[in-house]
């Protein structure tokens, strides 16, 4: 058998081709980056000594945490009056390339996800285009009403609609499953028995936002992620924040990491987040997080009516506040020296975050992690502890 060498041409063909390819790819990724750079927060370089001690406590006291909790990586992102003072990453965003960890790496958000569909919600609401009080068959008829009560968006976005959280955390959390729209992926509880009437007793719920996300896009006529992102992302800058599509090149993207029994790190488990987007699916960085507070301190995108309802805690049907507005979680005023803070935590497969707001002080703080607590979801909380409120204090005290 004989071998026929390729004639020149061809394989100039073919060389040119897939340089062609090559070449294409890394222009595209070159734009990207171009992109991602020039849309960093400024930090406020004028006034970095003022601020130089609080970053050196608190960059030591988060450390610290790190390193006892064998956390893999971390970014952090502290704004004052809508200007950034401090944002950092420590650790790594991928333990086996040593890519360290920067303010722009993406990280999973996990439950902080809720808050960014809040938004789009309420956005819908701001223009008439959302009743929060219809019930939401109103906007999706294909969910079956309940013997238990009517559901509406504004209970779901506060927990009070009566919609169950995961059952069976193997079979429902841990999902490989695509599902193409989300009111394909309604399908997981759509026909199961309310917790509670709704409206009488708060019971915290993903799959709650799954629905508020299928009524999202019901009432804007896109797609859930097409909406936030052209309605509410981009608006506010939050050009790397999106859907944790695991199929797809994403920059930036942090490793998400998990703990085997015995407490060595391990790569998390495959997942797909086609099936929570609303409830835990993003992807963010802490400075975009920044940026979709800022979005809440003035208004802008929202108007100030608009963002007063999110802040306002809603009640039970017999006057109990539940501690939870639109989406956003009113932390008691004892966890949180006495002041007023809003914001959400949240946890996923190799992920923790939490965005933390004190309105009336102008500072806000974002943190993000590539690994869960080891108890969660099963009843872990935040891998940082307490110690973000703790910073948050800092430069609360050094204002």
């Amino acid at each position: 058998m004989s071998i026929r060498p390729m004639r020149v041409s061809a394989w100039r063909g073919r060389y040119a081709g897939r340089a062609g390819l090559a070449l294409g790819i890394m222009a595209a990724l070159s734009h990207v980056t171009a992109d991602v750079a020039g849309q960093e927060l400024p930090l406020a370089s004028t006034d970095q000594g003022r601020w130089a001690e609080v970053i050196a406590a608190s960059r030591g006291k988060l450390d610290s945490l790190r390193r006892a909790m064998s956390i893999p990586g971390l970014s952090i992102s502290v704004s004052v009056d809508s200007r950034v003072v401090w944002s950092e990453g420590m650790g790594y965003a991928d333990l086996e390339l040593r890519s360290p960890a920067t303010p722009l790496t993406r990280y999973r958000i996990g439950s902080v996800s809720k808050i960014l569909t809040a938004a789009g919600a309420a956005l819908l609401y701001q223009r008439g285009e959302l009743d929060l009080d219809a019930p939401v068959q109103e906007y999706v008829p294909s969910f079956p009403r309940k013997p238990e009560g009517e559901i509406t968006t504004r209970l779901l976005a506060g927990h009070l609609g009566g919609i169950r959280h995961y059952v069976d955390i193997e079979a429902e959390y841990y999902l490989t499953r695509r599902y193409e729209t989300v009111f394909e992926a309604l399908d997981l509880f759509r026909d199961d028995a309310l917790v509670a009437t709704p409206g009488t007793r708060s019971s915290y719920s993903s799959y709650g936002f799954n629905l508020m996300s299928a009524v999202i896009a019901a009432a804007s006529g896109r797609g859930f992620l097409q909406y936030l992102d052209e309605e509410v992302f981009r608006p506010l800058g939050m050009l790397h924040t999106g859907g944790d599509h695991t199929d797809s090149l994403v920059v930036n993207r942090a490793r998400p990491y998990d703990r085997a029994p015995d407490g060595r790190l391990i790569n998390a488990r495959h997942i797909d987040n086609s099936h929570k987007w609303a409830g835990g699916g993003f992807l963010s960085t802490t400075e975009d997080l920044l940026r979709f507070a800022h979005g809440h301190l003035e208004p802008g995108l929202f108007r100030q009516e608009t963002l007063d309802l999110m802040w306002t805690p809603q009640r039970t049907v017999t006057g109990e506040e539940v501690g939870v507005g639109i989406g956003w979680r009113l932390f008691p005023p004892e966890r949180v020296g006495g002041r007023r803070a809003v914001g959400h935590a949240g946890g996923a497969i190799g992920g923790n975050a939490l965005l933390l707001i004190y309105p009336d002080e102008g500072v806000a703080v974002a943190v993000a992690a590539n690994i869960a607590d080891v108890g969660y979801p099963q009843g872990g909380g935040l891998v940082f502890g307490d110690m973000i409120f703790e910073i948050a204090d800092l430069f609360i005290e050094a204002r």
